[in-house]
C-alpha cells in the first residue's frame, strides 16, 4: 500500500503579524478613518464585515485625493476582495489606513491596504487587505483599458516601473 502526502509540497504561510522590514515604506497615502459606534459589535471591537467598509472609504479618499480619478470618464468595480485580520480595532483607539497601488495591468490593478491603530506612540498593524479593481464602462457593461491618464497618475504618485 502506498501513502501519498500532498502537505509537504504545500506553500509555507508566512506569519501574518509579521512585517518585512520598511513595509510601511512602500505606502505614499495614509488617511485618518473616522469609527462610528455603529461599527462595533457586542464584544466592543469592530465587526469584520465593517473592515471592507473601511477599504472602500480609504479606497475612494485615494482616488480623489492622490490619484484623481475621472469618475465621470471611467468607473471601477472590484473583481475581489481579501483581508488578513490581526489584531481587533477597539472603541478608543485612533486608527489610519494606508493605500498603495500595487500593479497595473490593461484593464485592472491591484490596490493593498494596511489599517493600523496607534498603541503606545507606535503604529500597530490591524488587517492587511488587498482589492483586484477592474476599469468598467458603464455604458456598454464591460470591463475596458484603464485610461492612459489615470495610469500615468498611478504610475507616477506610485513611482512604479509599469513594464
Amino acid at each position: 500500500m502506498i501513502f501519498k502526502t500532498l502537505w509537504h509540497s504545500k506553500e509555507k504561510q508566512t506569519d501574518k503579524k509579521a512585517v518585512k522590514m520598511n513595509e510601511l515604506d512602500l505606502f505614499k497615502y495614509k488617511t485618518t478613518l473616522e469609527l462610528r459606534f455603529a461599527d462595533y459589535d457586542m464584544m466592543g471591537h469592530v465587526n469584520n464585515a465593517v473592515y471592507f467598509t473601511y477599504l472602500e472609504i480609504a479606497r475612494a479618499k485615494y482616488w480623489k485625493q492622490a490619484i484623481k480619478w475621472d469618475w465621470k470618464k471611467t468607473g471601477v468595480v472590484i473583481a475581489q476582495a481579501s483581508l488578513d485580520y490581526i489584531h481587533p480595532i477597539l472603541l478608543e483607539d485612533k486608527v489610519h489606513i494606508y493605500v498603495r497601488t500595487s500593479r497595473i495591468g490593461k484593464t485592472s490593478f491591484d490596490l493593498e491596504y494596511i489599517i493600523v491603530k496607534m498603541t503606545n506612540n507606535t503604529e500597530l498593524i490591524c488587517s492587511k487587505g488587498k482589492t483586484i479593481c477592474v476599469a468598467f464602462d458603464y455604458q456598454t457593461k464591460a470591463a475596458t483599458e484603464i485610461p492612459e491618464n489615470e495610469k500615468n497618475k498611478m504610475i507616477v504618485f506610485e513611482q512604479l516601473n509599469n513594464n
